[in-house]
């Protein structure tokens, strides 16, 4: 059988910085698999759309592709607005086969990618040393525990005083709430790493509120990581594996 084209599904940004910050991290996936066509794709704001290149793909007469949703959790992009684009593209009379990847997290390797980022920037785990981690929250209460969770295992990768989640929108505490709040709870450092695929508007956000409210040390966006690029090739090849299981 032929190798599937891995189609991304990134959100896209009006901020620039995050399609390069995508852009930079497929390349890393490339370079990984040699031979792999690999193409990205954007939800909204960035060229070209998830239409556009499923379109050229069936005009290039590609068999299979894995669409592979660009996110770091399951919510309404992954649930809802991509598998309508699918639906949307199929009534057009779309002739690639597809196959739908699971989302990058969770994922074991996206504690690692946490973890170097926060290495980075200086931060390391300490009784001492608080840490918040940080996402861009979701109305799906489903994304915001899955939040919480990889926060428990962050703290049971040790040695953190504490380890809580933190929402950029859509849920609560803030960041500069969870920053606050450990501090009052007699934390002497706060390290804050920002849970996200890419630096923009949540970023900033994150890093805005965690300052401002007092934190040591906040960490970059995941970004172009070896580790999340493993990931992206292990949903992929998941998904080439379970080929009967098709959207």
């Amino acid at each position: 059988m032929s190798t599937p084209t891995l189609l991304a599904v990134a959100h896209g940004s009006r901020d620039p910085r995050s399609a390069r910050a995508v852009a930079a991290l497929f390349d890393r996936v490339r370079a990984l698999r040699p031979g792999l066509d690999v193409r990205v794709s954007y939800l909204d704001h960035v060229a070209p759309s998830t239409e556009d290149a499923l379109a050229a793909l069936d005009a290039e007469g590609a068999g299979e592709a894995v669409v592979l949703p660009t996110l770091l959790t399951a919510a309404f992009h992954s649930k809802v607005d991509l598998p309508e684009v699918l639906a949307g593209a199929r009534e057009r009379g779309l002739g690639v086969r597809v196959h739908y990847a699971d989302t990058l997290g969770p994922h074991p390797l996206l504690l690692e990618a946490v973890e170097r980022r926060l290495s980075e920037a200086g931060a390391s785990p300490s009784p001492d040393t608080a840490l918040v981690l940080a996402s861009a929250g979701s109305s799906d209460p489903e994304a915001n525990a899955t939040i919480a969770a990889m926060a428990r295992e962050l703290a049971g990768r040790g040695p953190w005083r504490e380890v809580v989640p933190a929402f950029a929108s859509a849920a609560s505490p803030t960041p500069g709430e969870a920053v606050a709040e450990l501090r009052a709870r007699g934390a002497e450092r706060v390290a804050v790493s920002g849970y996200l695929l890419a630096p923009g508007f949540f970023s900033d956000r994150v890093r805005k509120q965690a300052t401002e409210a007092g934190a040591s040390v906040v960490a970059d966006a995941l970004g172009d990581v070896p580790e999340l690029a493993r990931v992206v090739l292990d949903r992929y090849d998941a998904a080439v594996a379970a080929r009967h299981a098709t959207v």
